[in-house]
C-alpha cells in the first residue's frame, strides 16, 4: 500500500475523461489540481458529492484549479452519470485501479460487520510542481467539496 504525504511527488498516471479527451500529471504542470476519488457512480453519498463538486467548479477555476473526480467505473458509467445528473465536473475512469491504487486508496473496508476491498474516499490537492499539497479523506460526504475549497483558498496562486 503507498502511504503518500504532503510534499510528496503524486503519483504519475494518465486517465480517459468522459468527454473522450486524457488527463495525466504532465498536463496539470504549472497550475493546481483537485483530484477527488469516489467510490462508485450513481450511489447516494458519490451523487451528493459529485453535485457538490460541480456546483463549486467555477469557484475552483477562479482559484486556478483543475477538478476531476475519478472513480473505478467505466467511461459509459460516467458518460450516462455526468448526464443524468446535469454534472460539470469531467469524470475520470480507472477500472483496472492502476491509478487508485498507485494514491494508496483501494483498501480493507469494514461495513456492518463486512469486510471487503473498497476505495476510500478522498480528495487531493497537487500544486503546480506536482507535489501533493493536501490530503483529505472524506470522513463526511456533505461538504466535502467546500473543504477542498477552503483548503485550496490556503495556497498561493499558481
Amino acid at each position: 500500500m503507498t502511504d503518500l504525504k504532503p510534499g510528496d511527488a503524486a503519483p504519475d498516471f494518465t486517465l480517459h475523461l468522459d468527454d473522450g479527451t486524457t488527463v495525466s500529471k504532465a498536463d496539470l504542470k504549472g497550475r493546481y489540481a483537485v483530484l477527488y476519488f469516489y467510490p462508485q457512480d450513481d450511489s447516494g453519498g458519490c451523487v451528493d458529492e459529485n453535485i457538490e463538486f460541480s456546483e463549486r467548479l467555477e469557484r475552483f477555476a477562479e482559484l486556478g484549479a483543475a477538478v476531476y473526480g475519478i472513480s473505478p467505473d467505466d467511461l459509459q458509467s460516467h458518460v450516462k452519470f455526468r448526464a443524468k445528473y446535469g454534472l460539470k465536473v469531467q469524470l475520470a475512469a480507472d477500472p483496472e485501479r492502476k491509478v487508485i491504487e498507485s494514491f494508496g486508496l483501494w483498501q480493507l473496508k469494514k461495513l456492518y460487520g463486512r469486510e471487503f476491498m473498497g476505495l476510500i474516499r478522498t480528495s487531493f490537492i497537487i500544486d503546480p510542481e506536482g507535489k501533493i499539497a493536501r490530503i483529505m479523506r472524506a470522513t463526511r460526504i456533505k461538504g466535502h467539496a467546500e473543504k477542498a475549497l477552503a483548503a485550496l483558498g490556503e495556497f498561493p496562486a499558481a
